[in-house]
This record gives C-alpha cells, sequence and structure tokens, in this order.
C-alpha cells in the first residue's frame, strides 16, 4: 500500500474533482479521513443553522430578551399559569373606584325655587320640603399664587442698633419659586419620565409661567441632595433584610453605555448608577458586599461571586426557557417540568395559608420528581462528542440550550427549589424586574440620560419614590415632605437571618 500523502481535511467546499480523485488514489485510509471531515464539517454547520434558528425563535415569553425585541409583530402569548376559579372582573366585595358623596363639601350652591312651576304663585316665603343634592368634583381655576414676604427693620432709640424681622426658612432670593412649585415640576419629570422641555411647556399651559429646563433640573438636584441620607438609610436596610432581590440593566448616558443595579424589596428599592456591569459596579454600590441574606437573581454569574451570602434562582427565566426547549426541540421532560416547578409553586401557596413550611415527606417527592426528570433530559441531551479528525477547540465546548439549563438545573438544585425550602424566599425576582422596568420605561418616554450627574439623581429620586409607593405614601406628598427637609424614612421591618450551611 503506497505511502498516505494527504490526510489533512480540506473543506467540502474547495475540493475539486481532481482533488477527491487524487485523495481516492491514496487509499482507504485517505478516503475515511476526507468522509470524517465533511461529517464533522456537516455536524458543524447543523449546529450554526439550528443555533440561528433558535435564535430567531426567541421572543420575551421563552427568553430572557425584552419585549421591545419582539418586533412589530408580537408572539403569541401562552401563560404559564394554571388556569384560576375565579370568573373575570370584580370579585365578590371589591368596592371599586366609584366617586362617592362626601359630607363636607368645599362648596355649597343653593338653587332656590322662587315661583311654582305649574301655576306661577309666588314661592319665596314658602318652608323648604327637601333639598336635592348633586355634587360635582372639579378643579379650580389653576394659577400661581405670589406671596410677598416683607422684613421689617427697626433702629433702636437706646442704642441705635437696627434690627430687622426674620424670613422663613428657605425663602432666601428677592424672586424665587416655592416648594410646591418645584415639588410638581420633579413630579412630572421624574415620576412621570415628561421630558425637561415639556414639562415647562405643561407649566405655561396651566399656570401661565414657563419653567425653564435649568430650573426644573435645580429643583431636582436639589432635591437629590436632600434624599442622600434616605438613600443611605435604604441602603442599610436592604443589607440588613433576609430576602433581597438583584437585577440590572443597560442605560445610556451621554452617548456611552452604563448600568443601572437595583436591589429592591416589597417595601425598599434603590438603584445604583455605574459604567461597568460586573463586580466593579456592585462593589461600589455597597450592598451586596455586605448582604449576608438570600439575594434573588437571574444566574448571572458575578452575583456567585459573593459567597457570604445564599442565592436562590428565579423560575420565571427557567419557565421561559422550559418554554422555549419544549416548543422548538419537543422535548417531554421540559413540559414536565414547568409542569412541577408550577406544582410547588401551588403547594407552598397553599401551605403557607396556615404554617410556614412543607412537610418532610412533601419535599422528598417534589426531589424524587425533580432528580428523575434530570435524569430524562439528560438521557435525551447527552453530552457534545469531540469528532474524529477535527481539532480540538480550546474552552468549554459549544453545548445546545436543553444541555445548558440542564447543568444549571442540577448544578444549582438547591437554588432553584429555594423557594420550596423557605416561604420567604419567592419564586421569582419579578419585584427587581418591575423596578428595574422603570429605567427603560424613562428612556422610551423622554430619551436617553445627557449627563452622569442627570441620570445619577433620577436613580436616587426614582428610588425614594419606589420605596415610598410600596409603603403606600402618595409621591406628592413625599417629594412635597422631602423639600421641606421631612423625607419618608422607612422603618425596619425584618432582618437576615443566619447563613445556613448547605
Amino acid at each position: 500500500m503506497p505511502a498516505l500523502t494527504c490526510l489533512i481535511y480540506v473543506p467540502m467546499s474547495s475540493l475539486s474533482d481532481q482533488a477527491i480523485r487524487a485523495i481516492y488514489r491514496q487509499g482507504e485510509d485517505a478516503v475515511v479521513a476526507l468522509i470524517q471531515g465533511l461529517v464533522a464539517e456537516i455536524d458543524a454547520l447543523k449546529g450554526d443553522v439550528q443555533s440561528l434558528k433558535d435564535q430567531v425563535a426567541k421572543n420575551s415569553h421563552n427568553s430572557s430578551k425584552p419585549p421591545s425585541s419582539d418586533g412589530p409583530t408580537k408572539p403569541r402569548t401562552s401563560s404559564l399559569r394554571h388556569k384560576g376559579s375565579k370568573k373575570r372582573g370584580g370579585q365578590p366585595g371589591h368596592l371599586g373606584h366609584t366617586l362617592s358623596v362626601v359630607d363636607t363639601p368645599d362648596h355649597t350652591v343653593l338653587h332656590g325655587v322662587d315661583r311654582c312651576s305649574q301655576c306661577a304663585v309666588n314661592l319665596e316665603q314658602i318652608d323648604v320640603v327637601s333639598v336635592e343634592k348633586r355634587q360635582l368634583f372639579d378643579i379650580p381655576p389653576l394659577h400661581l399664587e405670589v406671596t410677598e414676604h416683607q422684613a421689617e427693620l427697626k433702629r433702636c432709640p437706646a442704642c441705635g442698633a437696627c434690627t430687622k424681622g426674620v424670613f422663613p426658612e428657605g425663602v432666601t432670593h428677592p424672586v424665587q419659586y416655592g416648594s410646591r412649585l418645584k415639588t410638581l415640576a420633579v413630579y412630572f419629570n421624574q415620576y412621570h419620565f415628561i421630558p425637561l422641555e415639556r414639562t415647562g411647556e405643561i407649566f405655561e399651559d396651566l399656570f401661565g409661567y414657563r419653567l425653564s429646563d435649568a430650573t426644573i433640573f435645580q429643583s431636582a438636584a436639589h432635591l437629590s441632595e436632600q434624599l442622600d441620607p434616605v438613600e443611605e438609610h435604604i441602603k442599610q436596610q436592604l443589607i440588613d433584610t433576609a430576602v433581597l432581590q438583584v437585577d440590572e440593566s443597560s442605560v445610556s448616558v451621554a452617548g456611552k453605555n452604563h448600568w443601572v443595579h437595583v436591589a429592591s424589596t416589597d417595601r425598599l428599592t434603590h438603584y445604583g448608577l455605574h459604567e461597568k456591569r460586573g463586580r466593579a459596579a456592585t462593589e461600589a454600590i455597597g450592598i451586596l458586599p455586605s448582604f449576608e441574606g438570600r439575594a434573588v437573581h437571574d444566574h448571572w454569574k458575578p452575583y456567585f461571586s459573593y459567597e457570604d451570602c445564599q442565592h436562590a434562582l428565579c423560575n420565571a427565566h427557567h419557565l421561559r426557557e422550559l418554554k422555549f426547549i419544549k416548543e422548538q426541540c419537543q422535548q417531554g421532560w421540559a413540559s414536565e417540568m414547568t409542569a412541577l416547578l408550577l406544582d410547588i409553586k401551588q403547594i407552598v401557596e397553599q401551605t403557607r395559608r396556615h404554617t410556614d413550611q412543607l412537610s418532610v415527606k412533601k419535599i422528598k417527592a417534589f426531589e424524587k420528581r425533580y432528580d428523575a426528570l434530570l435524569k430524562q433530559g439528560f438521557k435525551a441531551n447527552p453530552p457534545p462528542q469531540q469528532a474524529v479528525g477535527v481539532k480540538k477547540k480550546r474552552g468549554r465546548p459549544k453545548q445546545a440550550p436543553p444541555k445548558n439549563l440542564l447543568d444549571r438545573l442540577a448544578q444549582y438544585k438547591g437554588e432553584v427549589l429555594a423557594f420550596m425550602y423557605d416561604f420567604d424566599v419567592p419564586f421569582d425576582n419579578n419585584q427587581a424586574e418591575r423596578d428595574i422596568r422603570m429605567i427603560k420605561v424613562k428612556q422610551k418616554v423622554s430619551g436617553c440620560f445627557r449627563t452622569e450627574t442627570g441620570a445619577a439623581l433620577f436613580c436616587r429620586i426614582r428610588g425614594y419614590i419606589s420605596t415610598a409607593k410600596k409603603n403606600s405614601i402618595r409621591v406628592m406628598g413625599a417629594l412635597q415632605n422631602a423639600f421641606n427637609d421631612h423625607p419618608f424614612i422607612p422603618t425596619s421591618m425584618d432582618t437576615a437571618t443566619p447563613k445556613q450551611s448547605s
């Protein structure tokens, strides 16, 4: 048998008839090597095609992609929730929001009766039989109220010294805007995301005075300074809490990409701005480095670098990924895993009405189902095999989405099922996602931030507003009190539990 002179794989597209015949003449081993190379290339291309198909098939309902990426043709929504027993609409006992008659109206207008409507007899001296009441809710005529403060100046006849009256606190300039007006400007700009120019236009339409962009921005900057100690208080309470949800989202600041990191509970919200996404940002913000409770997140790797706290994974993300695997890969274990997670969630919600933990028997049964589904999934998704004759690439071999998810569900079983073991741990991190969504809503409504200073004060004010709303404090009142040096300060309600060994 002649010596083989060419066993090196040549891409299929580069093979001419002459080249193929030359390889054939080298013998059986050369042909085998060629076929193996071609098979490897076909497999690689199949993988690339499948990856592209998966990418196209992903949307906000079956992956972590935001709804804004779905495009003009929205995917048909299929809920992951179990159908409830309640009918649609208001439930029995729901009070609704219908206007109700008040006992003490601001104004009363009496519409008298002078003459009989039938015979025109004078009724002015006739006693009133009854009064029919109708109340009209409306806004009084809008106008700016100008208050002039005058400080007297008197000279003492005894010593000749001059003494001047004291102006109220905050009245420092010959002409200035009051706290209520500045509160309303910040309310429009920071809470409802109305741009500076349009906020000025609103004031001109309502009151006849147009606020400049600088006035509105300075009002927000002043409020941000007032809220500095409140923000530090919120941060400390978040550090001391037992369960904390975290998330992050990109934001454009002065044409450059920055990141807003949120840490929140059902009572507290903190937004931290940083030019980085990773650990440098979380270290600078200062919450996670000192946190020792349970952090709920979406499996972003830098979060796991904090080992002084426990972790829990968002199962809403898992449900979306399982939905994708079911739709694109037609793997039955994904549907069963979805059903299992929702079953556990339902049982936990039912059980917490009368106790704070599941029985050991139920936990073991759920764990058994979980492990069995993982085994089924791994059987359907074996590790990728290295093709013969193809040079091994550096790093971790590329895996299909089902295998990646299975590895995560297996490695982080305790974090996935944390909500089952501890009822204080939520099923998902939707609270943090709802809070971080406000950053995207702001960009959608009024655009990106022009300066880092503007972005930073927005984060501080929004964190304060969100915290106030979570504690049933009206936004206008919370802002007004902050301008008057009496901001709302949330009280501590829970503390972190000691870290337990897993």
